[in-house]
């Protein structure tokens, strides 16, 4: 006779994302509350790990947390000095900053009750964060993002994970943090290019989760591409609002079926920062596939071409790129690479391909599948603004 048990387990998972500004000043509390708000009796150890643009940034930032520390001694200690490691997408292309943070954590004596707090842009936080998920199967993760895409987006979420084999995030966990800093301070000294670049995960989340939103936009988009601190903070805060509601109220936070809507635009995206060996940033790979998806949902009959025209002129407005030469490359064959990132896609997603579309601004629809046709179609006519762009520019010049 043939036996079975069947068990279902409910985790609940909570945290909270904090805004603040000067995280390090001694007499702001917002950091020492989210390490021990849960345990307020404790002395928590606690091992930091700077990104390395960001230490340079801020010369002073590791003599301001030893500050820190000791002067909230009673509740906690530093697990040694602060690792610096790499920024950008290097520090998630080689698997030895991982094993190396590992060490770290082995010989540190760290604990799962010890804390990994990550400050630093998108790439740190991923690697960092996935080293502390698979150490003891999980250290307490507190994050302090530092960049505009960070603190509105992968910041705030619930995955990590480092490249391999060409793929993005091809080996990863999900592993949702104890808490989230967002230290609007960091931004100050970002340059241009990457507070610009991070606005592109605002735009792809006011357009499948809040029309309102993206209408404010279009509205302020002097205002965010100038980086004025009252637009950029509310940009920032609703965006990480919309993307913890999404995995709050979802039904799938760690993504066990095949819809991701939070990665609309991502296909495309992820293919291109691979094919462009990461010349692009991850923001501006986004708000290109961003701008693909949206015509494409115009040649697939789903989406009119007023709506698009106006998505796409938002992206360019703000300074984010709509087109790139990759688009253009194809194999061998003959086929265009960029087609390639959809049957990536489709592994990592797992089970059948699920792209989110748009009906409109705030109207997310889900395809089953893509028309390669379509597609050039699409990346044609964003050749053609490309071009266009460039003429009358170059007319503005003469």
């Amino acid at each position: 006779m043939d036996q079975r048990f069947t068990v279902q387990i409910a985790v609940p998972y909570r945290y909270e994302v904090c805004f603040t500004s000067n995280a390090f000043d001694t007499g702001n509390l917002t950091l020492v509350r989210a390490f021990s708000e849960r345990e307020p009796q404790k002395r928590h150890r606690v091992l930091f790990v700077l990104d390395e643009g960001v230490a340079r940034a801020w010369p002073k930032l590791i003599e301001r947390i030893h500050t820190y520390i000791e002067r909230h001694s009673e509740r906690l200690s530093l697990a040694g000095e602060p690792i610096v490691v790499p920024g950008g997408e290097q520090v998630k292309n080689d698997d030895q900053h991982t094993l190396a943070l590992h060490a770290e954590i082995a010989r540190r004596g760290l604990d799962r009750q010890s804390f990994c707090a990550i400050v630093g842009g998108g790439a740190v936080q991923d690697m960092a964060g996935f080293a502390a998920a698979t150490a003891h199967r999980g250290l307490r993760v507190v994050r302090l993002p530092t960049t505009v895409l960070s603190q509105n987006d992968s910041g705030v979420g619930v995955k990590n994970g480092v490249n391999a084999f060409g793929m993005k995030n091809f080996v990863g966990t999900f592993a949702p943090p104890f808490a989230v800093v967002n230290d609007l301070a960091f931004l100050e000294t970002l340059e241009q290019r990457d507070r610009i670049a991070g606005i592109a995960e605002a735009v792809k989340v006011s357009l499948i989760r809040d029309r309102v939103f993206f209408e404010w936009l279009c509205k302020h988009v002097r205002e965010l591409r100038e980086f004025e601190a009252r637009a950029t903070r509310h940009m920032i805060e609703r965006s990480a609002e919309l993307h913890l509601r999404h995995i709050e109220g979802s039904g799938d936070p760690f993504e066990f079926g095949s819809a991701r809507p939070l990665d609309f635009g991502h296909w495309a995206a992820h293919k291109l920062e691979s094919l462009t060996h990461h010349r692009l940033r991850h923001g501006e790979a986004v708000a290109i596939g961003l701008a693909l998806d949206t015509r494409y949902s115009v040649e697939a009959g789903l989406l009119d071409r007023a709506s698009a025209d106006r998505i796409v002129t938002l992206l360019s407005n703000l300074g984010l790129p709509t087109f790139d030469a990759e688009l253009l490359s194809t194999d061998s064959s003959g086929r265009p690479r960029i087609l390639e990132g959809l049957r990536e896609f489709q592994e990592h997603l797992g089970g059948e391909l699920t792209v989110t579309l748009l009906s409109g601004p705030g109207m997310p629809v889900e395809q089953h599948d893509m028309d390669p046709a379509l597609i050039q179609r699409a990346i044609r006519w964003l050749e053609q603004g490309q071009v266009g762009r460039e003429l009358a520019s170059t007319g503005a010049a003469e």
